[in-house]
């Protein structure tokens, strides 16, 4: 799974590194931990803008939903179930790139999982990537409020997640840097699923 990220470069470095602009600066904040049980506003580039960074909210709210509280269950999307799952199916053909530099897991030390070991999960020298992920648009009807919102599909774990995140033996879908394009271009979800993966470290924190 992932829920904790981080995106610690500036931005210019970011608009280079994915050739695509900032539309709104202010809302431009790196940081060392992104806990997306905060719902936070994250840079994304979506398949129809893909020249632009924008900030979209971590938690897919489905156009259908009544309220925002399905988000705390679709911070991730398992890639295996998305074109079934009510919450996910109709944003399968929404895609984008979730921007970060590393994301944390926690390897449990005993079998209940109270003694833990966090690990960062990155590309050497922290190199930018991204997450593959699928977006939504939802509108509050008591307020008229548009809101971005987004998740991130994760699939069965590499060798390496496998023995760091032990519990579920699940990791995000991290996208090579040369197929950014394709998932942006509705190539078939099936393609990134298991055994695709990026060549991530990990570091003992």
């Amino acid at each position: 799974m992932c829920f904790h990220s981080k995106q610690t470069k500036l931005a210019l470095e970011v608009q280079s590194r994915f050739n695509a602009t900032i539309d709104n600066p202010v809302e431009f904040k790196p940081s060392d931990h992104i806990n997306g049980f905060e719902y936070p506003k994250n840079p994304v580039i979506i398949d129809k803008k893909q020249n632009v960074i924008t900030h979209y909210n971590w938690g897919l709210i489905p156009a259908w939903a009544k309220d925002e509280e399905i988000k705390k269950y679709t911070l991730n999307a398992k890639i295996e179930t998305v074109n079934e799952k009510p919450s996910f199916k109709n944003s399968v053909d929404k895609r984008c790139l979730v921007i970060a530099n590393g994301y944390y897991e926690w390897q449990w030390l005993d079998p209940k999982g109270k003694a833990k070991q966090k690990y960062e999960l990155c590309l050497p020298n922290e190199e930018l990537f991204a997450f593959a992920g699928l977006y939504s648009q939802w509108v509050d009807k008591e307020t008229g409020e548009i809101k971005n919102t987004y998740t991130i599909l994760t699939t069965e774990a590499n060798p390496l997640l496998a023995e760091i995140h032990n519990h579920k033996k699940r990791m995000p879908v991290v996208l090579k840097r040369e197929e950014e394009s394709k998932w942006l271009q509705h190539e078939p979800i099936e393609h990134f699923a298991f055994p695709y993966s990026a060549d991530l470290i990990a570091v003992k924190l």
